[in-house]
């Protein structure tokens, strides 16, 4: 099964998608981590193979969505939710199960606060309560000495596809996920990248630009309001988001379900797939 790639005007902008499914089926709107490629492919086959219509995006500043200016974002991560509810709209598909991974995860949560009637249910993977930032002082932050050997990494030439896979690949090294699977998504990224100008580079391939996003006012103290059938979803082995932040989530939201993936980082790995898949076919 191969997806479908478009794009679709949704809440002012144009937001890259890709489509697997038939179009009728109940939607199931993957957001991603920053490009839609955070998604697998696998997952997205495997959902639609459920009877789903899945559709994964790519926020803006990524992919094949509007990019303005990576350096100074003129939006924040409630319009980011917007986006979410809007492209639910144009899709034809609300109310839709909604995913975000990393920060596609925050997206996602103040999209279900914000626009409740647009979703179905929730999947929150790899991700957190509180905007890019220091955390709250429950939450564990970063693991410090992981993220010294990350950003000491020197950054790579971003007009050499090449290199940009080989920085990937150890990157998700230090990180505890798999070099491979990084270097090839990577590659696919560069391609899909309009230009190599360093800052557009990095916001599709690092995220840089969502390090730079507020969302105000908080939404963590909101969690208890969400009364969608949620599933939590988490690497035991983070670094980035250790999973304490996830147990968090599952705790707030009432009814959730955290699955605690034991093998994995902040990659979703190859042999989590059916999993994953099968906890959110469930939801509904």
């Amino acid at each position: 099964m191969t997806g479908h790639t478009t794009t679709v005007k949704a809440n002012g902008v144009t937001l890259g998608a890709e489509s697997f499914g038939d179009d009728d089926a109940p939607l199931v709107l993957l957001a991603g981590g920053t490009t839609m490629l955070s998604w697998p492919d696998a997952l997205c086959e495997r959902l639609a193979a459920g009877g789903r219509r899945v559709v994964r995006y790519d926020l803006r500043d990524s992919g094949a969505s509007t990019t303005r200016d990576p350096e100074a974002p003129a939006y924040t991560l409630r319009d980011l939710a917007a986006d979410a509810a809007a492209l639910t709209d144009a899709l034809g598909g609300r109310p839709a199960h909604l995913a975000g991974i990393g920060v596609g995860g925050m997206v996602a949560q103040v999209a279900a606060l914000d626009h409740p009637d647009a979703f179905s249910a929730l999947t929150l993977a790899g991700t957190r309560a509180v905007a890019p930032g220091p955390p709250d002082d429950d939450l564990p932050d970063h693991d410090q000495a992981t993220m010294s050997r990350l950003f000491g990494h020197p950054m790579p030439d971003w007009s050499d596809r090449e290199a940009v896979a080989d920085f990937a690949a150890a990157g998700a090294e230090i990180l505890g996920d798999d070099p491979v699977a990084a270097r090839a998504v990577a590659a696919r990224i560069w391609y899909r990248t309009p230009g190599t100008a360093p800052a557009v580079q990095m916001a599709n391939q690092l995220g840089m630009v969502f390090s730079r996003l507020d969302c105000a006012p908080r939404w963590r103290e909101r969690l208890p309001e969400i009364k969608l059938p949620t599933l939590v979803v988490h690497g035991r082995r983070d670094r980035f988001f250790p999973v304490a932040n996830a147990e968090a989530i599952a705790r707030e939201i009432p009814g959730a379900r955290l699955l605690v993936l034991e093998e994995a980082a902040t990659a979703i790995p190859d042999t989590a797939i059916d999993e994953i898949t099968e906890a959110m076919l469930a939801l509904g």
